[in-house]
C-alpha cells in the first residue's frame, strides 16, 4: 500500500498545476476567475485532472455529475469550477471556507502578491473530527516537520491493526508532508500530505491538508502572526457588475447535497441586499441553485433582471 501511494504522489505531481492567482477584485466586486472546460485524456481520472488544474475532488464531482470520475474517456467535456464568490469575511491573511474545502489568501502590503487573491483546494476533517471555525493566526511553520499523533488517532490506528508510533519522523511514511504551517488552535494545522488524492475530500482527523505543491508555495508566503479566518459558508453570494450571484455547496457533511433547510440560503441573499434593498431577486432561479449546489457562481437578481421585465 505505501509504494502504492508513493507511485501516485509520484504521478500526479509531474502534471501538478501552479494555484490559481487572481487580481483583487475592486471594492464593488465578489467574484473572481472564470468556468472553464476542457477534454479530457484517454487515461484521466478526475483524481488526476483535480491536481492538473488544481481544484479538489469533489468540486469535480459537484460540477460534472454525469461523468464518470474513474473513467471521464478521451474527448470528454469536464467543467473546471474555478470561478469562485469570496468568502463573506474579511479579506486579509487566510481565509478558509470548510463548506467548499477551499483557502483564499489575501497576501499583505510589501508582499510581491499585494493585490492578488491566491486560492487553493483544501481537505477537512471528516464526519466526527471537525475542522474548527473561527479566527487565529499562524503560530510558527515548518519544514519536514515531525508528526506527534494524539492519542486518540493512535487509539483508532490500533483498533484497525494499523498502530502508530508515538513520534512519525520526515519522509513518505509522514501524513503531514513537508511543510506545516501550525494554528492558533491547538493540535490544528495546515500541512501537505503523502496521499494528495484526499485533497477536495473530508478525510482528516480535523487538520487542514493541501497538495505538497500548494502548501511548498504557501510556506514560502507565510509568516507567523498571519491572520487565519475559518468559516462554514455552503451559500456564497456576491456582486459582480450589478448583479447578484449565489454559489452553493453541499452543506452536509458526507457531501450528497442534501437540503435540510433554505433558511441560511435567503439569509445570505438578504445578507447581500442589505445595502440594496431594491434589487429583484429571482427566488425560482435561487432555489434551484440552492437545490443542485454545483458549486459555480450563477446570477439570480440584480441589473439584469430588472432589464429584462
Amino acid at each position: 500500500m505505501r509504494r502504492f501511494w508513493l507511485l501516485i504522489t509520484a504521478l500526479l505531481a509531474s502534471t501538478a498545476a501552479q494555484a490559481a492567482v487572481y487580481p483583487a477584485p475592486s471594492d464593488d466586486s465578489d467574484l473572481i476567475g472564470k468556468t472553464i472546460t476542457v477534454e479530457a485524456r484517454e487515461a484521466d481520472t478526475f483524481v488526476a485532472l483535480a491536481r492538473r488544474h488544481n481544484v479538489g475532488y469533489r468540486e469535480l464531482r459537484l460540477a460534472n455529475p454525469d461523468v464518470d470520475p474513474w473513467l471521464p474517456g478521451a474527448g470528454t467535456p469536464v467543467t473546471l469550477p474555478t470561478r469562485y464568490i469570496l468568502p463573506d469575511a474579511d479579506r486579509r491573511g487566510l481565509v478558509l471556507n470548510i463548506a467548499e474545502m477551499r483557502l483564499y489568501y489575501f497576501p499583505p502590503a510589501g508582499s510581491q502578491y499585494h493585490g492578488k487573491v491566491i486560492t487553493y483546494p483544501l481537505g477537512i476533517g471528516r464526519e466526527g473530527w471537525d475542522t474548527p471555525l473561527g479566527r487565529t493566526t499562524i503560530t510558527r511553520t515548518a519544514a519536514d516537520p515531525t508528526w506527534t499523533p494524539p492519542e486518540s488517532i493512535r487509539e483508532e490506528h490500533a483498533e484497525a491493526g494499523d498502530p502508530l508510533p508515538r513520534v512519525v519522523p520526515p519522509g513518505p511514511d509522514n501524513p503531514l508532508g513537508r511543510h506545516a504551517l501550525y494554528l492558533g488552535f491547538p493540535a490544528y494545522l495546515l500541512h501537505g500530505t503523502n496521499k494528495p488524492a484526499g485533497i477536495g475530500l473530508r478525510v482528516s482527523h480535523g487538520c487542514i491538508r493541501l497538495y505538497p505543491e500548494d502548501i511548498a508555495a504557501l510556506y514560502s508566503m507565510i509568516d507567523p502572526g498571519t491572520p487565519v479566518t475559518i468559516v462554514n459558508q455552503p451559500y456564497k453570494t456576491g456582486w459582480h457588475a450589478g448583479e447578484l450571484y449565489l454559489e452553493a455547496h453541499p452543506p452536509d457533511a458526507d457531501g450528497k447535497g442534501r437540503v435540510d433547510s433554505y433558511t441560511p440560503l435567503v439569509q445570505s441573499v438578504i445578507n447581500a441586499t442589505r445595502n440594496r434593498p431594491d434589487t429583484p431577486i429571482d427566488w425560482e432561479l435561487a432555489e434551484s441553485a440552492g437545490t443542485r449546489q454545483h458549486g459555480m457562481p450563477e446570477a439570480i437578481g440584480g441589473t439584469r433582471l430588472t432589464a429584462s421585465d
